[in-house]
Formats: C-alpha cells, sequence, structure tokens
C-alpha cells in the first residue's frame, strides 16, 4: 500500500538579520499551510508542518530529505510554499534568464537547485506533488496591474479583502539585490555545491503547481492567498473531479489575468501520475 507524506510550510513573516532588516510581513501564509496541512491529512497523508521561525532553510530541506528516506516507489511526498519568491544570479549557468528562483525561508533564501537537488534522493518511482503559493519575479507591481481590466482587479478584491497591489508575495527588488551582496559568498556556494538541474537526471516524478507565472505576482489574503483560496474553491472538499491537469486549468479560469498559476513536471513522465485525483496516496 503506497505511503503518504505532506510538508506545509507557512511563512508570515521572516528574520530581519538575515535580509538586511527587511521583515517581510504578510498574512495569510500560515492559514495557507495550516489548510493544505487539513487537506492532506483528510486525504491520508502524515503532515509536518513549519510556521514562520520555524520554517528555517534547514528544517525545510531537512523535512524534505526526511522525507525522501522513508519513501519509496509508488509512495507520494505533498510538499506547500506560501510565503515571497525570490531570485539570486546564477552561480552555476543551468538558467537561460541567468536567475535562479528562491523561496524565501526564514533565515536565507532556498534556492531552487537545491529543491532539485532535494528530488534526486528520492527512490526511483517516488511521486512528488507541490504547490507553490509564491511569487518568482522582480518585475514591478503596478506595472502589470495597469493592464488589468477593472473587472478583474474587482474580483481580485472581493476574494482577496485588499487591493491586490498592495500586498504581493515577492521579495522587493532592492531587499533581492542587497541581499545577495551581502551574503554573494554563501549563495554562490550553495549552486556550486549543488549539481545543476540539467546535470542531475530525476529519477522520480515531480509535478508543481505555482501560484503564478515566472513574471508575475501572487498576491497575499485576508484568510488565504489568492491563489491558495481559489485551489480550495476548486477542490470544494474533495467534490472536484479530474486530474491534476484539469484541477490547474480550473484554478486557471478563476484568477486574475495578472495572476496565471502555471503547472510544470519533470522528473520522468508520468501521465498516470498526472491523471489522478489530486492529493491521492
Amino acid at each position: 500500500m503506497a505511503q503518504g507524506l505532506s510538508i506545509h510550510i507557512g511563512l508570515n513573516s521572516v528574520d530581519p538579520d538575515g535580509y538586511g532588516g527587511w521583515d517581510g510581513q504578510l498574512v495569510a501564509c500560515e492559514a495557507d499551510a495550516k489548510d493544505m496541512s487539513a487537506l492532506a491529512k483528510e486525504q491520508g497523508f502524515t503532515p509536518t508542518t513549519l510556521l514562520t521561525a520555524e520554517a528555517t532553510s534547514s528544517a525545510i530541506l531537512d523535512a524534505i530529505q526526511d522525507a525522501g528516506k522513508k519513501l519509496s516507489d509508488g509512495d507520494v511526498l505533498f510538499l506547500s510554499y506560501s510565503g515571497h519568491g525570490g531570485q539570486v544570479p546564477d552561480a552555476n549557468s543551468d538558467e537561460d534568464d541567468r536567475m535562479d528562483e528562491t523561496w524565501v525561508a526564514y533565515d536565507r533564501e532556498i534556492v531552487d537547485d537545491e529543491l532539485y537537488g532535494a528530488w534526486s534522493e528520492f527512490a526511483p518511482g517516488t511521486r512528488i506533488v507541490v504547490l507553490s503559493d509564491s511569487c518568482h519575479s522582480g518585475t514591478v507591481t503596478k506595472a502589470v496591474l495597469d493592464t488589468v481590466r477593472p473587472e478583474a482587479i474587482d474580483r481580485a478584491v472581493q476574494l482577496n479583502g485588499s487591493d491586490p497591489a498592495s500586498r504581493m508575495k515577492a521579495m522587493p527588488a532592492d531587499v533581492g539585490k542587497r541581499v545577495y551582496e551581502e551574503h554573494k559568498d554563501e549563495y554562490d556556494a550553495i549552486q556550486k555545491r549543488v549539481p545543476a538541474f540539467d546535470d542531475s537526471p530525476l529519477d522520480t516524478s515531480v509535478l508543481l503547481i505555482s501560484g503564478c507565472q515566472d513574471n508575475q505576482t501572487s498576491a497575499d489574503g485576508q484568510r488565504n492567498g489568492l491563489f491558495t483560496q481559489t485551489l480550495l474553491e476548486v477542490w470544494n472538499d474533495g467534490k472536484f473531479r479530474g486530474g491534476y491537469r484539469g484541477f490547474a486549468k480550473h484554478i486557471v479560469k478563476k484568477m486574475p489575468p495578472w495572476q496565471t498559476p502555471n503547472l510544470y513536471t519533470a522528473g520522468k513522465p508520468d501521465r498516470a501520475f498526472e491523471r489522478q485525483h489530486p492529493f491521492t496516496v
């Protein structure tokens, strides 16, 4: 019988000591993690939840590594992250745009190469589902919103409880630049000790549904992040019928045009996995 483990990460702030005095205040990320943990438990997963100060880079990576030691062929890891996203310059030349995306953990950024390296340690045949309610973009929010129809913004305000321009899950560009400059040796060393993703073939099947495209921002909310709240609406307490691709498409239909969730797969192709009812162990 397949085993399901899950990890749910939510950060409503970060340690200013690691980010040049910036505290990264958000509102709904801990609630996102708690709601995803409850969903996972209902679906038969054994959940681990890391909230704000608990969600250090080492705690997150250790939890993933621990899951990798316990799971085997046919088992499932369900991982959700809600918090800020950022970017650092690409030090191992595996990104076309010369920038690596990051999760903004409590003490430091986790580079996407680190996550890819963690997947490579999982047993062949393991299935991994990742939800990332974060932004991986340094674009200016207002430049995006200026092109959006007023009714689309009204829909976002209705869901989100506030103007979406007021609180986005993107580390400000000036903060990101300052953090990288202050910790350049550390971030470059992380990338250099982790194999580039194109040199790390995966025997696992990884399916990511992200809160937005790489050139967009993800909105925080009063109760849940905009992506997480919309996902939960589509999920409808498990009443949704269809596979992961249909699930992602239904979420996109309900989202405003300035925030378009993306479905991305990596590793070993597994069409049966993609066709499964979401969050099936």
